[in-house]
């Protein structure tokens, strides 16, 4: 027998040259499946992973980072925008650079994307003692900050041997591309073993092409559910973010078009179904338009295409009120099929619609729902367009805004949003027709995910403005990654609307408790803060601390964003933010425009209802109202099975 041709790298080098080498392919479209790593260098990884990659640059190029969180979500927003196709891998110091990761690997998890993180950890021969940053476990030595990955990934492992990576690297890579399991996989690095040397067989660095399949559903599971829609008389279909990472725009058309079935969308699923038919009712929902939600509550069935069914679309499961409501669910995930008691179609999203527009009977005929719908979206669109005008004393509204950026979006543009308001007021009220793209982050909405989410989108989509869309309270989280667009010439442009606190959060804490506290940046008024212990109470009287009810503080955001090397602007009125946006098109490089929105004024509600309870015990009447509304609105609570 030959021997085995090897050659000597180190832990580092391996596994650069590794991911160097990997391919995805679907439907006979091959790509670099990981093209480039990013990440902050620390004494964890500079000298093994670093030095690694410092001579590999031109076979894995090196984006240069400002947070280890936000640099997960550059990857996941690069890895969304690919549809799953291809991610970055993302690599840190010990200590806290691996923590500051834990954020970004639980939302890559929750929305299914694939992202590889490679944290350093403390030395595996453990001779050096505690070493700079180790965690030290009286019970566990083993024990490292790493472990927090474990319930936020789905891959964990810890590299304690150079030959590890040869099993490790290739089963990290299977869960990536894989369309069920894929979510943040992680390989902590002990510092020590990231630059030991091994003879690696030569054949571990021959280049890969891993198959990105399309789950083939059971036919029967596709019959039964096609049995069902030929029983409903108001079927509806939920469009979630599998759709988009199937690249089932076309078929759920056909299928929608073929059954006379309406579509309503998820955050992830907005802008599923591409024409702007009677059938496209938009978001559903907590935050979905009261069209859609009214359909909602007549369905009889429900297909959810795609998607988790988390709360805010099922409002806390109260939405859909037919007694015999039944629910279909088709997704890669069995776990997510299943639930709510639903017929199983375990499969690709494309392969399923594509069989069950086959399968239609020809002249499918629901002129009832039909025209409920049509009622409903005609209702929903006046109200919207009447909002999306809206300016008070001259200030323009949220929703004002929202709607001249739509109008003034172009196909192949894409807007950016993660928490706080504008995910929900880009499901309720943004045209994602004619190919103006929404890329909304809400699985896990996370504050501080959206410049840099749209870095990592501008990345993947080299075409088209991508416009990030901001709460002055989440740029205030997270505006560094600015420096990133800056060093890159990255063009993102960065709308702020600035209300001058939380004020998503304020209108909840008034819905459910009833007095405003905390939410708003505001000055303290009387006497300062003082924390510091009194050991005489009574020489202190009359000195406690006023409360945050002053003056709004003032910010000069734009101010920062040019500190950071872009482009910033403040505007006052619309006609002004028509300019600015005009600009920052015709712009080279990234512009942050901070626009003074109302603070209380919001988009029509959804007339959906969310579960956050308020304190069963209050002294405040306002609280104890909202209490007995909580209880008479949890009757509408469903157990559907």
């Amino acid at each position: 027998m030959r021997e085995q041709a090897r050659v000597r790298r180190t832990v580092g080098q391996a596994l650069v040259e590794f991911l160097a080498v990997q391919f995805a392919e679907r439907d006979g479209a091959e790509q670099r499946f990981v093209p480039g790593v990013t990440g902050i260098f620390g004494h964890g990884n500079v000298s093994g992973l670093g030095q690694a990659i410092a001579q590999a640059t031109d076979r894995l190029p090196y984006v240069q980072g400002r947070n280890e969180q936000s640099l997960v979500h550059l990857a996941a927003g690069f890895a969304r925008e690919s549809r799953r196709l291809a991610t970055l891998a993302v690599t840190s110091s010990i200590g806290p650079g691996a923590t500051n990761m834990v954020t970004g690997a639980a939302l890559a998890t929750i929305n299914r994307l694939p992202v590889l993180l490679l944290p350093g950890d403390a030395y595996a021969t453990r001779l050096q003692g505690s070493v700079l940053q180790q965690l030290e476990h009286p019970v566990e030595l083993g024990l490292s900050v790493n472990d927090a990955f474990r319930p936020v990934s789905r891959f964990f492992d810890r590299i304690s041997r150079p030959e590890q990576l040869l099993t490790a690297l290739p089963e990290a890579i299977r869960i990536l591309t894989s369309p069920d399991e894929c979510g943040a996989a992680v390989l902590a690095l002990p510092q020590d073993v990231q630059s030991e040397a091994y003879d690696y067989p030569t054949s571990f660095f021959e280049p890969r092409t891993w198959s990105i399949r399309r789950p083939t559903p059971d036919v029967g599971a596709t019959r039964a559910l096609a049995r069902l829609l030929v029983e409903a008389e108001r079927p509806l279909i939920i469009a979630g973010g599998g759709v988009w990472y199937s690249g089932a725009e076309e078929a759920l058309e056909r299928c929608s078009a073929a059954w006379g079935v309406p579509v309503t969308e998820t955050f992830a699923g907005k802008g599923a179904l591409v024409a702007d038919s009677w059938r496209a009712m938009g978001g559903i929902g907590v935050e979905g338009n009261p069209g859609a939600n009214a359909l909602a509550r007549q369905a009889d069935l429900v297909i959810a295409v795609g998607t988790r069914l988390g709360d805010f679309i099922t409002a806390s499961a109260s939405l859909f009120q037919d007694p015999a409501v039944r629910f279909a669910g088709v997704n890669v995930s069995g776990h997510d099929a299943a639930k709510h008691g639903a017929l199983q179609v375990i499969g690709d999203a494309r392969l399923v619609l594509d069989a069950l527009a086959d399968a239609a009977p020809t002249g499918v005929e629901r002129a009832a729902w039909q025209a409920e719908a049509v009622a409903a979206k005609e209702g929903w669109l006046a109200a919207r367009a009447q909002a999306l005008r809206a300016t008070i004393d001259g200030v323009p509204t949220r929703a004002a805004v929202l709607g001249l950026l739509n109008e003034r979006a172009r196909p192949g543009d894409c807007v950016v949003a993660a928490a706080g308001a504008p995910p929900g007021d880009l499901l309720k009220a943004w045209d994602a027709s004619g190919g103006r793209r929404a890329h909304i982050e809400f699985g896990y909405s996370c504050m501080g995910y959206e410049i840099p989410g749209g870095l990592g989108a501008r990345l993947a989509r080299p075409a088209g403005e991508v416009v990030v869309l901001v709460g002055d309270g989440t740029y205030l989280m997270s505006p560094t990654e600015l420096v990133t667009a800056a060093q890159e010439g990255l063009k993102v442009t960065v709308v702020v609307l600035d209300n001058h606190g939380f004020q998503v959060i304020r209108r909840l804490q008034m819905n459910r408790v009833g007095l405003s506290f905390g939410n708003e940046f505001l000055a303290r008024s009387g006497a300062p803060l003082q924390l510091a212990p009194r050991p005489n109470e009574s020489e202190h009287a009359g000195t406690v601390a006023g409360r945050l009810e002053g003056p709004a503080v003032t910010l000069d955001l734009a101010a920062t964003a040019r500190g950071f090397g872009v482009g910033g602007v403040a505007v006052q009125t619309l006609e002004d933010l028509e300019r600015a946006l005009d600009v920052a098109r015709a712009a080279t490089g990234t512009t942050v425009i901070v626009v003074e929105v109302t603070r209380y004024d919001d988009l029509p509600p959804s007339e959906a209802w969310w579960d956050v309870a308020p304190a069963e015990v209050s002294a405040e009447p306002e609280t104890q109202a909202r209490r007995a509304d909580y209880e008479a609105a949890r009757r509408s609570q469903r157990y559907y099975r």
